[in-house]
């Protein structure tokens, strides 16, 4: 299971990463600002990734 989930894990946040990205441009955000858009999503996605892979885990 760890061998597909973690390429899997690796492509969401790639490609939320570049979701973010054009939400940073569409929403004209300061440039001063985004590394904190950035980081909170990461944060936030990673947290929601890792749960997903215990949940599969233990179930």
């Amino acid at each position: 299971m760890t061998v597909f989930f973690i390429p899997f894990a690796v492509f969401i946040l790639f490609y939320i990463n570049q979701m973010t990205y054009r939400l940073c441009v569409q929403k004209e955000i300061p440039e001063d600002r985004q590394p904190k858009v950035f980081r909170t999503i990461n944060i936030l996605i990673t947290i929601l990734l890792i749960s997903s892979y215990v949940e599969i885990l233990f179930t």
